[in-house]
């Protein structure tokens, strides 16, 4: 079992979750291949992406596998005027994450987070423990609570859904 920043800041704080390891092959990180790894629906495995808005700087966006960021809807959400995804490159030295591990919850700078309004239709959801092969699967309440994420509405249908 693997023991992340993300898992230690939540236990440190009595934050209730479980915590799901499988193997990753680090081939694809994608929400939907960690969706069939542990047997949950696409539409509840949470990816977070990492953005930077024009007037608020980095921003993480939580959406649902099943779907795709909104950029539009995440610059009107987070009162930016203009919002991009930020080069994959930039992704650990930002958060302290790498790519397919990235968590909302433990990163190396308190970053604004933004959760697709979908995820309190569950009463729990997965997000990234902070490391490939690790899954939270936590109340989408107590995660927006821990890590004071906004609910808005920033999903779109993913384009390449089959």
């Amino acid at each position: 079992m693997k023991k992340t920043n993300a898992v230690r800041l939540l236990e440190s704080r009595g934050v209730a979750f479980e915590l799901w390891n499988y193997e990753s092959d680090h081939g694809d990180v994608s929400a939907r291949a960690v969706a069939a790894k542990i047997g949950l629906a696409p539409e509840r495995i949470f990816k977070t992406l990492v953005a930077r808005g024009d007037r608020t700087g980095v921003i993480l966006a939580c959406v649902g596998g099943d779907s795709e960021l909104d950029l539009k809807a995440l610059a009107a959400a987070s009162g930016n005027k203009k919002v991009e995804m930020v080069h994959m490159r930039e992704i650990q030295s930002l958060t302290g994450y790498i790519r397919g591990g990235v968590s909302p919850v433990g990163t190396k700078r308190p970053y604004p987070v933004y959760i697709d309004e979908s995820a309190f239709a569950f009463d729990r959801i997965c997000v990234s423990g902070g490391a490939r092969g690790v899954q939270l699967f936590i109340d989408p309440r107590a995660l927006a609570a821990e890590v004071g994420a906004v609910p808005a509405p920033i999903a779109k249908q993913d384009l390449y859904e089959g």
